[in-house]
Protein backbone atom coordinates (compact mmCIF):
# COMPACT_ATOMS: atom_id res chain seq x y z
CA UNK A 1 0.00 0.00 0.00
CA UNK A 2 1.26 3.47 -0.85
CA UNK A 3 2.11 5.48 2.24
CA UNK A 4 3.88 8.47 0.68
CA UNK A 5 2.13 11.84 0.26
CA UNK A 6 -0.20 12.03 -2.74
CA UNK A 7 1.06 13.93 -5.78
CA UNK A 8 -0.52 15.24 -8.95
CA UNK A 9 0.91 12.21 -10.78
CA UNK A 10 -0.81 9.88 -8.29
CA UNK A 11 -4.15 11.56 -8.97
CA UNK A 12 -3.65 11.44 -12.75
CA UNK A 13 -2.42 7.87 -13.19
CA UNK A 14 -5.57 6.04 -12.12
CA UNK A 15 -9.30 6.43 -11.99
CA UNK A 16 -10.19 6.80 -8.31
CA UNK A 17 -12.48 3.85 -7.66
CA UNK A 18 -15.08 4.10 -4.90
CA UNK A 19 -15.88 0.48 -4.01
CA UNK A 20 -18.59 -1.03 -1.87
CA UNK A 21 -17.54 -2.88 1.26
CA UNK A 22 -18.27 -6.58 1.63
CA UNK A 23 -19.69 -7.77 4.93
CA UNK A 24 -20.54 -11.18 6.36
CA UNK A 25 -24.06 -12.16 7.36
CA UNK A 26 -23.34 -10.79 10.84
CA UNK A 27 -22.40 -7.42 9.25
CA UNK A 28 -18.70 -7.77 10.09
CA UNK A 29 -15.97 -6.77 7.64
CA UNK A 30 -15.30 -9.72 5.30
CA UNK A 31 -11.60 -9.95 4.31
CA UNK A 32 -12.05 -12.72 1.73
CA UNK A 33 -14.74 -11.00 -0.32
CA UNK A 34 -13.20 -7.54 -0.01
CA UNK A 35 -9.97 -9.04 -1.31
CA UNK A 36 -11.80 -10.32 -4.40
CA UNK A 37 -13.21 -6.86 -5.10
CA UNK A 38 -9.87 -5.14 -4.55
CA UNK A 39 -8.03 -7.60 -6.81
CA UNK A 40 -10.63 -7.22 -9.55
CA UNK A 41 -10.14 -3.46 -9.48
CA UNK A 42 -6.35 -3.68 -9.33
CA UNK A 43 -6.21 -6.28 -12.11
CA UNK A 44 -8.08 -3.81 -14.32
CA UNK A 45 -5.25 -1.30 -13.94
CA UNK A 46 -6.94 0.89 -11.32
CA UNK A 47 -4.71 1.42 -8.30
CA UNK A 48 -6.57 4.03 -6.24
CA UNK A 49 -9.44 2.95 -4.00
CA UNK A 50 -11.46 5.47 -1.99
CA UNK A 51 -13.65 3.99 0.75
CA UNK A 52 -16.42 6.50 1.37
CA UNK A 53 -20.11 6.63 0.54
CA UNK A 54 -20.30 3.46 -1.54
CA UNK A 55 -18.67 1.56 1.33
CA UNK A 56 -21.23 3.20 3.67
CA UNK A 57 -18.60 4.72 5.92
CA UNK A 58 -21.40 7.06 6.98
CA UNK A 59 -22.78 4.37 9.29
CA UNK A 60 -19.81 2.28 10.41
CA UNK A 61 -19.32 1.81 14.15
CA UNK A 62 -16.42 3.45 15.91
CA UNK A 63 -15.75 0.06 17.51
CA UNK A 64 -15.02 -1.52 14.10
CA UNK A 65 -13.07 1.37 12.57
CA UNK A 66 -9.61 0.15 13.57
CA UNK A 67 -10.34 -3.37 12.31
CA UNK A 68 -11.53 -2.06 8.95
CA UNK A 69 -8.52 0.23 8.47
CA UNK A 70 -6.19 -2.62 9.35
CA UNK A 71 -8.00 -5.01 7.03
CA UNK A 72 -7.92 -2.68 4.05
CA UNK A 73 -4.23 -1.97 4.56
CA UNK A 74 -3.47 -5.71 4.60
CA UNK A 75 -5.56 -6.47 1.51
CA UNK A 76 -4.24 -3.69 -0.73
CA UNK A 77 -1.63 -4.43 -3.35
CA UNK A 78 1.85 -3.00 -2.74
CA UNK A 79 1.38 -0.18 -5.25
CA UNK A 80 -2.24 0.64 -4.49
CA UNK A 81 -3.38 3.87 -2.88
CA UNK A 82 -6.13 3.31 -0.30
CA UNK A 83 -8.02 6.28 1.11
CA UNK A 84 -10.53 5.72 3.94
CA UNK A 85 -13.10 8.21 5.18
CA UNK A 86 -14.16 9.72 8.49
CA UNK A 87 -17.34 11.37 9.67
CA UNK A 88 -19.77 12.73 8.82
CA UNK A 89 -20.54 13.96 12.35
CA UNK A 90 -17.84 16.12 13.94
CA UNK A 91 -17.53 14.03 17.10
CA UNK A 92 -17.35 10.79 15.14
CA UNK A 93 -14.81 12.33 12.78
CA UNK A 94 -12.51 13.40 15.58
CA UNK A 95 -12.71 10.05 17.39
CA UNK A 96 -11.97 8.26 14.11
CA UNK A 97 -9.08 10.65 13.46
CA UNK A 98 -7.33 9.44 16.60
CA UNK A 99 -7.56 5.87 15.30
CA UNK A 100 -6.60 6.84 11.75
CA UNK A 101 -3.46 8.55 13.03
CA UNK A 102 -2.14 5.13 14.14
CA UNK A 103 -1.94 3.97 10.49
CA UNK A 104 0.27 4.92 7.54
CA UNK A 105 -2.46 5.97 5.12
CA UNK A 106 -1.32 9.12 3.29
CA UNK A 107 -4.67 10.90 3.60
CA UNK A 108 -8.27 10.58 4.75
CA UNK A 109 -11.50 11.95 3.30
CA UNK A 110 -14.05 13.81 5.38
CA UNK A 111 -17.58 12.75 4.48
CA UNK A 112 -19.92 15.71 3.93
CA UNK A 113 -22.46 16.40 6.66
CA UNK A 114 -25.70 17.86 5.28
CA UNK A 115 -27.42 19.10 8.43
CA UNK A 116 -26.61 21.53 11.23
CA UNK A 117 -23.58 22.98 9.49
CA UNK A 118 -22.30 26.30 8.18
CA UNK A 119 -19.48 26.80 5.64
CA UNK A 120 -17.27 28.44 8.27
CA UNK A 121 -18.08 25.65 10.70
CA UNK A 122 -17.12 23.06 8.09
CA UNK A 123 -13.82 24.86 7.54
CA UNK A 124 -13.09 24.80 11.26
CA UNK A 125 -13.98 21.11 11.51
CA UNK A 126 -11.81 20.17 8.53
CA UNK A 127 -8.96 22.21 9.96
CA UNK A 128 -9.28 20.32 13.25
CA UNK A 129 -9.29 17.01 11.35
CA UNK A 130 -6.13 17.79 9.39
CA UNK A 131 -4.39 18.94 12.54
CA UNK A 132 -5.39 15.81 14.46
CA UNK A 133 -4.27 13.33 11.78
CA UNK A 134 -1.16 15.36 11.04
CA UNK A 135 -1.65 15.07 7.29
CA UNK A 136 -3.44 16.94 4.48
CA UNK A 137 -6.97 15.64 4.01
CA UNK A 138 -9.43 15.13 1.15
CA UNK A 139 -12.19 17.75 1.01
CA UNK A 140 -15.44 16.32 -0.40
CA UNK A 141 -17.84 18.91 -1.86
CA UNK A 142 -21.21 17.35 -2.64
CA UNK A 143 -23.80 20.13 -2.53
CA UNK A 144 -24.10 23.89 -2.65
CA UNK A 145 -23.92 25.68 0.67
CA UNK A 146 -21.72 23.03 2.27
CA UNK A 147 -18.45 24.93 2.01
CA UNK A 148 -17.66 28.07 0.02
CA UNK A 149 -14.71 28.53 -2.31
CA UNK A 150 -13.04 30.98 0.04
CA UNK A 151 -13.19 28.39 2.84
CA UNK A 152 -11.55 25.80 0.62
CA UNK A 153 -8.87 28.24 -0.50
CA UNK A 154 -7.88 29.04 3.06
CA UNK A 155 -7.50 25.35 3.84
CA UNK A 156 -5.44 24.82 0.67
CA UNK A 157 -3.26 27.84 1.31
CA UNK A 158 -2.51 26.53 4.79
CA UNK A 159 -1.34 23.19 3.38
CA UNK A 160 -4.20 21.20 4.92
CA UNK A 161 -5.67 19.73 1.71
CA UNK A 162 -4.34 16.71 -0.19
CA UNK A 163 -6.97 16.95 -2.94
CA UNK A 164 -10.59 17.91 -3.50
CA UNK A 165 -13.43 15.65 -4.60
CA UNK A 166 -15.97 17.82 -6.39
CA UNK A 167 -19.30 16.02 -6.71
CA UNK A 168 -22.09 18.60 -6.89
CA UNK A 169 -24.59 17.41 -9.49
CA UNK A 170 -25.71 19.94 -12.11
CA UNK A 171 -28.41 19.61 -14.75
CA UNK A 172 -25.74 20.75 -17.20
CA UNK A 173 -22.22 19.99 -15.92
CA UNK A 174 -20.74 22.47 -18.40
CA UNK A 175 -22.55 25.30 -16.57
CA UNK A 176 -21.06 25.31 -13.09
CA UNK A 177 -20.24 28.65 -11.52
CA UNK A 178 -18.94 27.05 -8.32
CA UNK A 179 -16.49 24.77 -10.12
CA UNK A 180 -15.35 27.68 -12.29
CA UNK A 181 -14.63 29.71 -9.17
CA UNK A 182 -12.93 26.75 -7.51
CA UNK A 183 -10.47 26.11 -10.36
CA UNK A 184 -9.67 29.83 -10.40
CA UNK A 185 -9.01 29.85 -6.64
CA UNK A 186 -6.93 26.67 -6.25
CA UNK A 187 -4.73 24.54 -8.50
CA UNK A 188 -6.99 22.39 -10.76
CA UNK A 189 -4.35 19.66 -10.45
CA UNK A 190 -5.65 18.95 -6.96
CA UNK A 191 -9.32 18.77 -8.00
CA UNK A 192 -11.02 15.51 -8.99
CA UNK A 193 -14.39 15.14 -10.70
CA UNK A 194 -16.37 13.13 -8.19
CA UNK A 195 -19.54 11.98 -9.96
CA UNK A 196 -18.43 9.00 -12.03
CA UNK A 197 -17.81 8.64 -15.73
CA UNK A 198 -20.77 10.73 -16.85
CA UNK A 199 -19.50 14.33 -16.29
CA UNK A 200 -15.80 13.38 -16.34
CA UNK A 201 -15.11 14.44 -19.93
CA UNK A 202 -16.59 17.89 -19.40
CA UNK A 203 -14.95 18.40 -16.02
CA UNK A 204 -11.51 17.38 -17.27
CA UNK A 205 -11.67 19.01 -20.71
CA UNK A 206 -13.49 22.24 -19.90
CA UNK A 207 -12.48 22.90 -16.29
CA UNK A 208 -9.03 21.31 -16.26
CA UNK A 209 -9.49 19.00 -13.26
CA UNK A 210 -6.96 16.20 -13.10
CA UNK A 211 -9.08 13.02 -12.95
CA UNK A 212 -12.32 11.43 -11.80
CA UNK A 213 -13.78 9.09 -9.21
CA UNK A 214 -16.25 6.38 -10.17
CA UNK A 215 -18.37 3.60 -8.77
CA UNK A 216 -19.07 1.59 -11.91
CA UNK A 217 -15.31 1.34 -12.42
CA UNK A 218 -15.57 -1.42 -9.81
CA UNK A 219 -17.37 -3.54 -12.42
CA UNK A 220 -15.16 -2.67 -15.42
CA UNK A 221 -11.97 -1.06 -14.13
CA UNK A 222 -10.04 -1.60 -17.37
CA UNK A 223 -12.68 0.21 -19.42
CA UNK A 224 -12.96 3.15 -17.04
CA UNK A 225 -9.17 3.44 -16.99
CA UNK A 226 -9.15 3.52 -20.81
CA UNK A 227 -11.63 6.39 -20.65
CA UNK A 228 -9.30 8.33 -18.35
CA UNK A 229 -6.37 7.76 -20.70
CA UNK A 230 -8.46 8.80 -23.71
CA UNK A 231 -9.47 12.08 -22.03
CA UNK A 232 -5.88 12.79 -21.06
CA UNK A 233 -4.82 12.18 -24.68
CA UNK A 234 -7.52 14.51 -26.02
CA UNK A 235 -9.30 11.59 -27.69
CA UNK A 236 -12.72 12.78 -26.61
CA UNK A 237 -14.67 10.78 -29.21
CA UNK A 238 -13.26 7.54 -27.82
CA UNK A 239 -13.87 8.72 -24.28
CA UNK A 240 -17.49 9.47 -25.18
CA UNK A 241 -17.91 5.99 -26.65
CA UNK A 242 -16.74 4.47 -23.39
CA UNK A 243 -18.85 6.83 -21.28
CA UNK A 244 -21.99 5.62 -23.02
CA UNK A 245 -21.15 1.99 -22.21
CA UNK A 246 -21.45 2.81 -18.50
CA UNK A 247 -24.81 4.60 -18.94
CA UNK A 248 -27.25 1.69 -18.36
CA UNK A 249 -25.84 0.86 -14.94
CA UNK A 250 -25.34 4.53 -14.06
CA UNK A 251 -28.94 5.28 -15.02
CA UNK A 252 -30.11 2.60 -12.59
CA UNK A 253 -27.90 4.08 -9.88
CA UNK A 254 -29.47 7.49 -10.47
CA UNK A 255 -32.99 6.08 -10.66
CA UNK A 256 -32.86 3.82 -7.57
CA UNK A 257 -29.93 4.75 -5.34
CA UNK A 258 -26.25 4.96 -6.29
CA UNK A 259 -24.89 3.20 -3.20
CA UNK A 260 -27.45 0.39 -3.07
CA UNK A 261 -27.23 -0.34 -6.79
CA UNK A 262 -23.43 -0.55 -6.82
CA UNK A 263 -23.40 -2.73 -3.69
CA UNK A 264 -25.66 -5.27 -5.40
CA UNK A 265 -24.15 -4.87 -8.88
CA UNK A 266 -20.70 -6.00 -7.74
CA UNK A 267 -22.18 -9.18 -6.29
CA UNK A 268 -24.66 -9.82 -9.10
CA UNK A 269 -21.84 -9.53 -11.65
CA UNK A 270 -19.96 -12.27 -9.80
CA UNK A 271 -17.03 -10.09 -8.70
CA UNK A 272 -17.41 -10.58 -4.96
CA UNK A 273 -20.16 -11.24 -2.43
CA UNK A 274 -20.87 -7.86 -0.89
CA UNK A 275 -23.32 -9.38 1.59
CA UNK A 276 -26.04 -7.50 3.48
CA UNK A 277 -26.26 -3.74 3.33
CA UNK A 278 -25.15 -2.03 6.51
CA UNK A 279 -28.14 -0.33 8.13
CA UNK A 280 -29.51 2.27 7.76
CA UNK A 281 -29.59 1.00 4.15
CA UNK A 282 -31.14 -2.14 2.66
CA UNK A 283 -30.40 -4.18 -0.43
CA UNK A 284 -32.49 -3.93 -3.59
CA UNK A 285 -35.76 -5.77 -4.02
CA UNK A 286 -36.00 -8.74 -6.40
CA UNK A 287 -37.33 -6.77 -9.38
CA UNK A 288 -34.60 -4.18 -9.05
CA UNK A 289 -31.94 -6.87 -8.79
CA UNK A 290 -33.05 -8.34 -12.12
CA UNK A 291 -32.48 -4.99 -13.82
CA UNK A 292 -29.20 -4.32 -12.06
CA UNK A 293 -27.83 -7.80 -12.77
CA UNK A 294 -28.57 -7.45 -16.47
CA UNK A 295 -26.82 -4.08 -16.66
CA UNK A 296 -23.85 -5.16 -14.54
CA UNK A 297 -23.27 -8.40 -16.45
CA UNK A 298 -23.58 -6.58 -19.76
CA UNK A 299 -20.99 -4.02 -18.62
CA UNK A 300 -18.66 -6.74 -17.37
CA UNK A 301 -18.82 -8.64 -20.65
CA UNK A 302 -18.90 -5.83 -23.23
Amino acid sequence: MQTTPITRDDLAKSVISVPPMARNSDLKFCPAENKKIIRHIENGGVTTLLYGGNANFYHIALSEYEEILGGLAELAGPDSLIIPAVGPAYGTMMDQAAIFAQFDYPTVMALPQQALTTPDGIEIGLRHLAEKVGKPIVVYIKHDGFIEVENVKRLVDDGLVSWIKYATVRDDPSEDAYLSALVDAVDPNMIISGIGEQPAIIHMRDFGVVGFTAGCVCVRPDLSQKMLVAIQAGNFDRAEEIRKIFLPLEDLRNEINPVRVLHDAVELAGIGKTGPALPLLTRLDADQQVLVKAAAVALLNV
